[in-house]
């Protein structure tokens, strides 16, 4: 394949808070075949995008390889959630029995940073190990690092932006005074598809791509709703999802939850690494922010 063309032809694996949207941006994208990949439990009927739903076993990589190999898939995207990491071995066991037809293997990252992390430990860690495997079996990789969904703020700290009396609390736990990326998910979509699909392979093998569509503090966001601040030392009482949430304030305290964030040095990235460095890749387009997002006046 040239340096000059682009890729054409993709497969979204996974139809959730993030899949979904991607999928919608390719299939808007002149020019572009994509087709929608779910397990056989999946409900196709409310999938609002028109394009190609086959349903298959995540566990199985050669029925995986053979979708790819019959639809031509040039680019294959995992947007599978932390509960379903384990299927991407399979995902890329796929790919390379596929290898005739697949060039890229997009994996599940749409978060915060990874590399560099402890392979297998933790969920960053977990994704990191995937990298490496990747690189191991020779699979080129493109990474989109792009810090908290702004989505997600309400339901991180705990604030329904809608009851502004006073009585509902922005949930803290640690400081809150430590910086992390926040992008929104329609830009996030919009930025896949659109370098996926522009820039030349060489650009995207084997590359990490950090976005960040506004940066702030946790108390600063709180400032920005004019919400009170509850600080606690944990999440208690909400399962695995309080787990989860507890997660992900340990990353953001410590510094991780920037796109930029250095984690072998433990320290912010600077020049072309930093956070929101890929950014400049779509030229000219306004990123959404915390206020834009909640149409709050500043």
């Amino acid at each position: 394949m040239s340096t000059t063309q682009t890729y054409t032809s993709f497969a979204v694996i996974g139809a959730g808070t993030i899949g979904l949207p991607i999928l919608a941006a390719l299939a808007t994208t002149p020019n572009v075949s994509v087709i929608l990949i779910t397990r056989p439990s999946k409900d196709t009927k409310s999938i609002p995008v028109p394009v190609p739903v086959v349903q298959v076993d995540y566990n199985s990589p050669q029925a995986l390889a053979s979708i790819f190999l019959a639809h031509k898939v040039q680019v294959v995207l995992s947007t599978i959630g932390p509960a379903g990491s384990g299927a991407q071995e399979c995902f890329v066991e796929a790919v390379k029995l596929a290898r005739e037809s697949v060039k890229l293997f997009v994996p599940s990252e749409y978060g915060f940073p990874t590399d560099g992390e402890k392979p297998g430990e933790g969920m960053l860690g977990e994704k990191q190990r995937i990298a490496d495997v990747l690189q191991e079996v020779g699979i080129p990789s493109a990474r989109f690092f792009t810090g908290l969904f702004i989505e997600w703020v309400p339901w991180l700290f705990g604030y329904d932006p809608k009851n502004n009396d006073g009585t509902d609390k922005f949930t803290i736990v640690g400081t809150g005074e430590t910086p992390l990326s926040l992008t929104a998910i329609e830009d996030i979509a919009g930025f896949v598809a659109y370098v996926l699909t522009t820039l030349p392979p060489s650009s995207l093998q084997d590359k990490v791509f950090r976005i960040q569509g506004d940066r702030a503090t946790p108390k600063e966001i709180a400032a920005l709703f004019n919400a009170p601040i509850e600080y606690k030392n944990g999440i208690e009482g909400q399962g695995e999802m309080g787990e989860f949430k507890n997660h992900l304030f340990s990353v953001v305290e410590s510094g991780a939850g920037s796109t930029g964030w250095d984690s072998k040095n433990q320290r912010e990235r600077e020049g072309e690494n930093q956070a929101g460095s890929a950014n400049g890749f779509w030229a000219g387009h306004a990123w959404r922010t915390v206020s834009g997002v909640y149409d709050i006046s500043i």
